[in-house]
């Protein structure tokens, strides 16, 4: 008996080591191999995890479209048998993607309801995108917010295949003509959260958004017009998306732990099924091979099947090569400042006045200054204000500096406030430079720069009886200059291929307003008890559903065009000078930024709608694009799913020789890069352009041929642009390891601009 007992206790223990031990795979399958024994690619996928596991509940997800494969919950024992079979194309195992986290459309000049947008109707343009379908890849919806108030939208298109999912706190009833879809996906949150999925009362099993950013995106990309919308006050007026007559998706992938890749791909799978037009993703990891890269799978796909995805560059900056979703098929967004402000000073007891940034809305301190502190000690978990880390007989009463970083920054107010503080000073480090961003604290506090930063540290360490005094100035606008690039918007170079350059452009990704969640306070803090209709957010979270929305719009404008041309127009028509005609500054050191930060320039959406030329690039392009990564067949046919699929017939000897609208060209070992373009003419019939250069002296630059005369519209041109580093600088230019220049064609009615990015050795 007691043998039986060890037998049946060991048994246990093993069962439930290996129930521990499993995590999420996703495992990619030939699907041209599916034997003729199955009816469908469903029932293979599942007869190829059952020669492995027992259990019906370890198959997650079964994609079709958007990936062929399925998901799995697997120990490495059993991943390991599947990429010994020749129907598996690779087995990965999941990764998990971060959340990157009004004024906007006045500031890009959509707010004009009358009157001829580069020479369309705004009245056709605004009826033509009641067609246009925009899937949010986020965390959900609040779908009783005024955003999505389908007053006076036509019926829902008929080609739409999509639905409102039923789930806990959402009923069907909720959707309507303009908000059209709802879904959710948890099967790969829940598997990682081993079984307390039901447990965290904050989430809802649901397309029911509980976090506010899902909300806040979709409104962003869509939303219809909201008078009277504001932050508790800041930011005031009328609130509205990029497309305000566009259709809105969501599709809820991001859960309290992170955006988990089976679940993305099943929602992207989903998405294109349902008859989205546009894609858009606020989230991203790390990059890496376009074959092991979710997203670019899922993406490759939609591009195929002429939808347009936009993706945000991530919050990793000022940091070079810190980019997410760098596939050439991608739209990658940065986030730069918007025009408006909200000032907020510090008056120490030495007469100086300290400028700064903040959305408190509560009562003040009043009129009468108090003691001013900052890090008792050398402690940094004091300095940076981490939860426990402050004294409270030390803070009581007090104003306390906090170093901004690692923790957040709402969450620091919080700390302050709960060991006595009475206000906060949010002081920038060297990582955040002179970057301001506001946010709605629970206590009166004011962010300010690192050079004010260093000000408030030096005046605490001198001063006998250092004091501050916290005072709130609103909401403030025509701010210049403007735009700037954000501090935090991740940096190029590409490191999955340099011969892209990345971020494609900019929008607006700083204190943007839009929707929010009503299950949770603006600070998203448990403890803020507050409720407000809209929030005023930061990130290029932000900043990619602008780009999405106005996407909608040349898509609604130019409905024949590909995802590529869409591209191709928005990045060609960006603009690199703010509203004082300075070259775009950078945040992060007050100095002027880079292709490697903004891209080709900042979203200009009126002439985005009319280029006058076109980059376009076809499927079989972006094959031989891959093809020239040195990727082997398996690997490119993961990406394009097509059968037999091969690189003998077309090739670039470069992955720069792609169609792309801007150019980085990687020296290396040579001193010589030349690539030809093709342009295609959606102006007028006889229009003629002629090409300007601009570059570092230490490269020479020549354009065959340097003027192109396109005698109809729709005809295509070819040009050869040959890149020269000259002799004898090769040490100068490594020493600065990268130069930037532009090439530009131009008449009197539209200029073509593609930034250029040299590189004499790679990171």
């Amino acid at each position: 008996m007691a043998s039986l007992v060890w037998m049946f206790s060991f048994w246990f223990a093993c069962l439930s080591l290996s129930v521990m031990a499993k995590r999420t795979y996703i495992v990619q399958m030939n699907h041209h191999q599916k034997p003729l024994s199955f009816a469908t690619h469903a029932d293979w996928y599942s007869a190829s995890l059952q020669s492995l596991s027992s259990s019906s509940d370890d198959l997650l997800y079964t994609y079709s479209t958007a990936y062929h494969g399925f998901a799995a919950a697997l120990v490495p024992e059993q991943a390991e048998a599947l990429r010994k079979s020749e129907s598996v194309l690779g087995v990965y195992e999941e990764e998990v993607y971060n959340l990157h986290t009004t004024r906007s459309a006045e500031f890009l000049g959509l707010d004009h309801e009358l009157g001829m947008w580069a020479g369309h109707p705004m009245q056709n343009v605004k009826v033509a995108s009641q067609d246009v379908i925009i899937g949010v890849l986020d965390t959900g919806v609040w779908p009783e917010s005024r955003s999505f108030d389908d007053s006076g939208m036509t019926k829902v298109p008929a080609r739409w295949r999509g639905m409102c999912e039923e789930g806990l706190d959402f009923k069907a009833s909720v959707c309507n003509k303009k908000l059209i879809g709802a879904r959710s996906f948890s099967k790969g949150y829940r598997m990682a959260s081993s079984g307390n999925f039901i447990t965290k009362s904050k989430e809802k099993e649901s397309p029911r958004d509980v976090d506010g950013h899902g909300t806040h995106t979709a409104s962003t990309a869509a939303g219809a017009h909201v008078s009277n919308a504001s932050l508790l006050g800041y930011a005031s007026g009328t609130a509205r998306g990029m497309a305000t007559h566009a259709r809105v998706a969501a599709y809820k992938v991001c859960w309290s732990t992170g955006c988990f890749g089976s679940d993305i791909l099943a929602g992207m799978d989903r998405a294109i099924v349902d008859g989205v037009d546009v894609l858009s993703l606020s989230l991203g990891g790390g990059s890496g091979a376009y074959y092991r890269d979710t997203i670019a799978i899922g993406a490759f796909t939609a591009m195929e099947m002429g939808i347009f995805v936009s993706c945000s560059a991530g919050n990793s900056g000022p940091s070079k090569a810190s980019l997410a979703n760098v596939a050439p098929w991608i739209m990658t967004v940065g986030a730069g400042t918007l025009d408006r402000d909200f000032p907020a000073y510090a008056l120490l007891g030495n007469s100086k006045r300290i400028a700064g940034v903040s959305l408190y809305s509560g009562r003040g301190m009043g009129k009468k200054p108090v003691s001013l502190v900052y890090s008792k000690g050398n402690s940094s978990a004091s300095n940076l204000c981490l939860p426990g880390s402050l004294e409270p007989a030390y803070v009581r009463g007090k104003v306390v500096i906090c170093d901004r970083g690692i923790n957040a920054r709402v969450e620091k107010g919080w700390v302050v406030r709960d060991a006595g503080g009475v206000g906060m000073i949010l002081a920038n480090t060297a990582v955040s430079g002179e970057e301001l961003v506001a946010d709605s604290h629970l206590l009166p506090a004011v962010a300010v720069g690192k050079k004010n930063g260093d000000v408030l540290r030096a005046y605490v360490k001198s001063a006998a009886n250092p004091t501050a005094l916290l005072s709130f100035g609103g909401t403030v606008l025509n701010v210049r200059p403007s735009p700037v690039v954000a501090a935090f918007s991740s940096r190029g170079p590409n490191m999955v291929t340099p011969q892209i350059l990345k971020p494609d452009l900019i929008g607006p990704g700083v204190n943007i307003l839009a929707a929010w969640s009503e299950a949770l306070g603006p600070t998203g803090l448990e403890k803020d008890t507050r409720k407000t209709q809209f929030n005023i957010m930061s990130g290029t979270s932000m900043s990619c559903p602008h780009i999405s929305g106005v996407a909608a719009l040349i898509k609604a404008a130019h409905p024949d065009w590909s995802p590529s041309a869409i591209k191709s127009a928005l990045m060609t028509t960006a603009y690199t000078r703010d509203n004082t005609k300075s070259p775009l500054r950078d945040a992060a050191d007050g100095g002027f930024s880079t292709p490697f930060a903004h891209g080709s320039g900042h979203v200009n959406p009126q002439k985005a709608l009319s280029p006058g030329l076109l980059y376009d690039i076809s499927a079989q392009d972006y094959v031989a694009f891959l093809c020239s990564l040195g990727y082997s067949a398996e690997h490119v046919q993961a990406v394009v799913k097509r059968r037999n699929v091969t690189c003998s017939s077309a090739m670039f000897t470069d992955p720069g020789q792609l169609n792309y609208p801007s150019f980085s060209v990687l020296f290396g070992s040579k001193r010589v890069v030349r690539y030809t373009r093709e342009l295609t003419n959606v102006g007028a019939a006889g229009s003629v352009y002629n090409a300007t250069v601009a570059g570092p002296p230490s490269v020479v630059v020549t354009v065959r041929p340097a003027t192109l005369v396109f005698k109809n519209v729709g005809e295509k041109k070819r040009y050869t642009v040959t890149f020269v580093a000259k002799k004898g600088g090769k040490v100068q230019n490594r020493m600065r390891s990268s130069a930037f220049g532009s090439i530009v064609w131009s008449n009197a009615q539209h200029q073509v601009k593609s930034p250029v990015a040299y590189t004499w050795t790679q990171l």
